[in-house]
């Protein structure tokens, strides 16, 4: 499935989405709401809808993939993700779409679609995360009793005497300026989620966010995503469920999501 057009939306500065349409011109349209927050999208995300029947946007948030400033952290939070949706939606002439999300996708998913339900035809999220406070903790420590070598290497790519806050001494180093230090960081970050992500060993994911293009997007978003306890209200989407209670909704859940 080749893509019809493509560009770099300007939202908030210093940041410009990437986007990019393919599909049917004039079939229904749908967003696809990418995984992370900072891994970005790729054309296998196409895979999941008949090129035929829909109008394909997809996008790269903050910091993510193709737009810039890469691996940015400045303006970069939910609200703000949410706000980059309805921008593009906005400049791609769209009255209403379906918004499709996995894993964070989900997240945002559910954030837009609370936010802005009178654009939405409907929404579909799969593999859920919502953001809470238990689900961060399942993967900076709960991970370890069904993923424990992923998880010994993950912890202790640290000195012994960091490993009390794994989550604080992860983001200093991704933080850090020095390629030296953020690098072998992100990678140690992208290998215990690629590692945990999949049932059976992936080399092509592994390879994917342990690369030198996506390592450090992935793993220093993230983070502060985490620390920033997802720059939402603890409680926030299950309690804003009323607001698209009315909205055809389909929920997927695979067994072996250990994330």
């Amino acid at each position: 499935m080749e893509t019809r057009e493509s560009g770099h939306l300007a939202v908030e500065a210093p940041h410009a989405i990437y986007w990019e349409e393919s599909g049917a011109p004039d079939g229904l349209p749908v967003v696809f709401l990418h995984d992370g927050p900072g891994s970005g999208t790729s054309p296998r995300r196409r895979r999941f809808f008949d090129s035929a029947l829909w109008r394909i946007v997809l996008h790269d948030q903050r910091g993510a993939g193709q737009s810039t400033p890469f691996a940015e952290l400045s303006g970069n939070t939910t609200r703000a993700l949410v706000a980059d949706i309805e921008r593009l939606r906005e400049a791609r002439g769209i009255d209403r779409w379906v918004v499709f999300g996995g894993s964070w996708g989900s997240t945002l998913a559910l954030a837009y679609a609370q936010a802005h339900p009178d654009r939405c035809l409907g929404v579909v999220v799969r593999g859920i995360f919502l953001g809470e406070d238990s689900e961060v903790d399942w993967f900076m420590h709960g991970l370890r009793t069904l993923a424990p070598e992923a998880w010994r290497a993950f912890s202790e790519f640290l000195p012994e005497a960091e490993r009390g806050d794994l989550l604080g001494a992860y983001m200093r180093r991704l933080n850090d300026p020095d390629p030296a230090v953020n690098g072998p960081a992100a990678v140690a970050w992208g290998l215990y989620e690629s590692s945990s992500s999949s049932l059976y060993p992936n080399p092509d994911l592994v390879a994917e966010m342990t690369g030198d293009d996506k390592a450090l997007a992935i793993s220093r978003i993230e983070a502060a995503y985490f620390v920033g306890r997802l720059f939402l209200e603890p409680g926030q989407l299950l309690a804003g469920v009323t607001a698209i209670r009315h909205l055809p909704a389909t929920i997927v859940q695979g067994r072996y999501d250990l994330l």
